[in-house]
């Protein structure tokens, strides 16, 4: 049985409608938006309810294939897009992988993601492999997330996925300082790339400053 995931509907705006985002044939939905995706091998969830506009969304394949005359498991490191869901119902594919050969090649020269609209137009989707260090590194999709986040600058306002690193300071040629983006938009990004403890030294910092 397929789970339907629904994310924020209760609080979406009501010039706002969701269109349904799912997964071809043996693609899982891990993390969505910085969130876990609630999922199970008998009951797995192939399908959420997103506003239109920018989510960040992870998954990856994982399928049972021939491999001789038996069946092997093929499961690819997990993928990560940016990317732009919109009005209508869509579909996230990958071109028909049949043997367990066939679907190693096919990931080592470069998976071809696409995403198929309701209306039977396909669109390329650009993507990023997530790299894991040691044993079991992707058995926490959300922490792993969450640290590419932390690198990249990216954090969530609204739901919405953010590239904070639109606020950042540039050096000319000359020398010559330039910050792009409010004071606001510099915060989050610098807080968004600080880890734990000094997240936790800033919000101190941040109420000494605030008493005075």
């Amino acid at each position: 049985m397929k789970k339907v995931l629904i994310a924020g509907l209760m609080t979406l705006p009501l010039s706002l409608q969701a269109a349904t985002l799912s997964t071809g044939d043996d693609i899982k939905l891990l993390v969505v938006d910085g969130k876990k995706v609630e999922s199970s091998f008998w009951s797995p969830t192939e399908s959420i309810e997103l506003t239109p506009g920018k989510h960040q969304v992870v998954i990856r394949f994982d399928g049972e294939l021939k491999n001789g005359s038996k069946g092997k498991m093929f499961t690819s490191r997990p993928y990560l897009f940016e990317m732009n869901v919109p009005e209508e119902d869509s579909v996230i594919t990958l071109p028909r992988l049949a043997t367990y050969s066939q679907a190693k090649e096919h990931f080592r020269r470069g998976p071809q993601w696409q995403l198929e609209l309701k209306n039977g137009s396909v669109q390329d989707l650009e993507y990023v492999a997530l790299q894991g260090k040691g044993f079991a590194a992707f058995s926490k999709m959300e922490a792993v997330v969450a640290e590419y986040n932390r690198q990249h600058g990216i954090t969530f306002e609204q739901g919405y996925a953010v590239d904070l690193k639109k606020a950042a300071v540039e050096v000319t040629e000359t020398g010559e300082v330039k910050i792009t983006g409010d004071a606001l938009a510099q915060l989050k990004l610098w807080y968004s790339k600080a880890n734990a403890e000094e997240k936790a030294a800033f919000q101190q910092w941040a109420k000494e400053q605030d008493a005075l």
